[in-house]
């Protein structure tokens, strides 16, 4: 599910559209209600949380945001 056509982009299978220099950053808060335990790929390729604010989200990319559950 590509959306490079249009600038959006595909978070966790979903096309959504981001500000032009959104960064994954930017992308996590927008996504999620807090940033521990989670973990990001762009493309595939996993983001370090060191990265996330100066690593912008390309237009067509494929995003995974994924959060840790605890339990057992």
């Amino acid at each position: 599910m590509s959306a490079a056509g249009d600038g959006a982009v595909v978070v966790n299978g979903t096309r959504r559209r981001l500000v032009p220099g959104t960064t994954v950053a930017g992308l996590v808060a927008e996504v999620c209600p807090s940033p521990r335990g989670v973990a990001v790929a762009v493309g595939g390729e996993v983001v370090p949380r060191s990265a996330w604010d100066r690593t912008p989200v390309p237009p067509g990319a494929e995003v995974e945001i994924v959060t840790a559950a605890a339990g057992g």
